[in-house]
């Protein structure tokens, strides 16, 4: 039995671990940029109105560094591989309510992965 094997020596990543954003706010800023180049990705994230795509736009920039200085890619070539959410821990925190209650709320963390690869056009 056979199996295909592909080469991870044009797949390079960043990841940004336990960022203060719920996974879901998170994943609307990623798929602003899943398929594109990472020129395009960067003045999308440039000019994004929410507050998350500068810590996005960080992480893109050290993937992209990551893949010239360790890996020998072509910069201009690059484009976003895979941009993957995953929920971290959440902090619990309380809020009064009446007659001596209190209302639970939960305060998200969130991961980033970025992948990019390069082009083969």
């Amino acid at each position: 039995m056979a199996q295909e094997v592909q080469s991870d020596a044009q797949i390079v990543k960043a990841v940004l671990r336990n960022v203060r954003v719920s996974p879901r706010k998170l994943n609307l800023v990623a798929a602003l940029i899943r398929g594109k180049t990472a020129a395009k990705s960067l003045e999308i994230l440039a000019f994004a109105r929410q507050r998350i795509s500068h810590d996005v736009r960080k992480t893109l920039y050290s993937a992209v560094s990551n893949a010239e200085n360790n890996h020998g890619l072509d910069v201009d070539r690059l484009v976003v591989h895979e941009a993957h959410v995953g929920q971290s821990f959440a902090m619990r925190r309380h809020s009064p309510r009446a007659k001596g209650r209190a209302g639970a709320i939960k305060k998200y963390f969130s991961h980033l992965t970025i992948t990019v690869r390069e082009s083969e056009v």
